[in-house]
């Protein structure tokens, strides 16, 4: 009864958040279209909340069956759910959601000793982080540093990176490996904040030498990335640059071209040194004046896939671009803002925008999870809401 109770008081909310909103008559068609969108957010993330058992976390939906797939709080996308919903409290400056947020957060607690994945900054910082950025609270702190602290095992100082996985029976490397994939960028704003709220510069540094050990050998001249770099762990030379998720190894994985964009964005606002911001921007360059970026802006699962322009596309990379985008134009004059904006106005359309009460309460549709194994195909996916609702709060702020 407890979130059947929410659920109600929500809907009562949501009118009025559309009436509300309706009547802001100064608003362009795409910060309208941003409201409507919002409520059916909330909606969206009630229904999900009541279908959830009491300690798993949302994952994607299968449309066949009508269920959810959900995980456990060591997957590394656990802290999406939570993330998701304090956006949307900020949003409408409500806490709708803080019951539900409150008893995510006691169930990812226990991640912030979790020194086998490189994904706490997806999971810690994107829940605990906004709670704390919305909220200060020393428990929160206390529990991000830690977090910190367990990623920070994850560095290999001969490789000066991260460790992103510890076994992979599918690379072609040997035991003395140190696998770094893309998506490693994401975490490492986790480190920046706990150097700021610690005094303990090692954090920062241990995330300033992974960036810029990927920008030397993750990337190829035309700013396209690998997805999969593999150091040799002693020695810290360069193995293999493979593509696990990709099309093909010499491919441009689209949402790994998302990661690299939004955390060399990151590695510009937390550094301030511009050889970061000339490296988003030629990232940002390569994407948008790719040859198979698609009209609507919204890209394909890969921008080398065999089947374009009948590939699948992928909304989930669509909406982290367009999130890197929006807080790119703020260091650039309001470049890349015109990008930002078309590739929301696909994303907000109904062909992405889920109705409500359906798509098992995910908010967006089509996104491609891991192609190759064949996983998470034309599919909700929680990062793909979470990304978008961030850059709907994004472009409202800078609005």
């Amino acid at each position: 009864m407890k979130k059947m109770k929410n659920y109600y008081r929500t809907l009562l909310l949501c009118c009025l958040g559309i009436f509300v909103l309706g009547c802001q008559s100064e608003e362009s068609g795409l910060e309208k279209k941003i409201d409507q969108v919002l409520n059916t957010a909330v909606y969206q993330y009630n229904y999900m909340a009541n279908r959830l058992e009491e300690d798993r976390f949302p994952k994607t939906y299968h449309k066949d069956t009508d269920e959810l797939e959900t995980s456990n709080s060591g997957w590394w996308c656990s802290g999406f759910y939570s993330g998701t919903m304090l956006y949307l409290d900020q949003a409408f400056g409500n806490e709708v959601f803080q019951e539900e947020i409150d008893n995510s957060l006691a169930h990812l607690e226990k991640e912030q000793f979790n020194t086998s994945t490189h994904d706490l900054g997806f999971m810690m910082f994107c829940s605990y982080g906004h709670a704390n950025r919305l909220d200060p609270n020393p428990d929160y702190e206390e529990i991000l540093i830690n977090s910190a602290k367990s990623l920070a095992t994850r560095y290999n100082d001969n490789a000066k990176a991260i460790r992103s996985w510890d076994s992979a029976p599918w690379n072609k490397g040997g035991e003395d490996d140190v696998v770094v994939i893309i998506d490693n960028m994401m975490n490492l704003e986790l480190l920046f904040w706990a150097t700021e709220h610690s005094g303990d510069k090692s954090f920062a540094e241990i995330a300033v030498n992974h960036a810029n050990t990927t920008m030397e050998h993750h990337y190829r001249d035309d700013y396209s990335s690998f997805h999969e770099v593999i150091y040799d762990e002693n020695t810290g030379e360069v193995k293999q640059q493979i593509t696990n998720q990709g099309y093909a190894d010499e491919s441009s994985w689209a949402r790994g071209q998302a990661w690299g964009l939004y955390g060399y964005v990151v590695m510009y606002r937390e550094t301030k040194d511009e050889k970061y911001l000339d490296f988003a921007k030629n990232i940002a360059d390569f994407i948008l004046n790719h040859p198979n970026l698609p009209e609507d802006m919204v890209p394909y699962w890969d921008f080398d896939a065999p089947n374009i322009p009948e590939a699948l596309r992928d909304s989930s990379a669509g909406a982290i671009i367009a999130s890197a985008l929006l807080e790119l134009s703020t260091y650039t004059d309001g470049a890349y803002l015109e990008e930002a904006e078309a590739m929301l106005e696909t994303l907000l359309s109904p062909e992405y925008i889920a109705e409500q009460g359906t798509n098992g309460g995910f908010l967006l549709k089509h996104g491609v999870g891991n192609m190759p194994n064949k996983t998470e195909i034309d599919t909700p996916l929680s990062y793909g809401d979470y990304y978008l609702v961030e850059a709907m709060v994004r472009y409202k702020d800078i609005k």
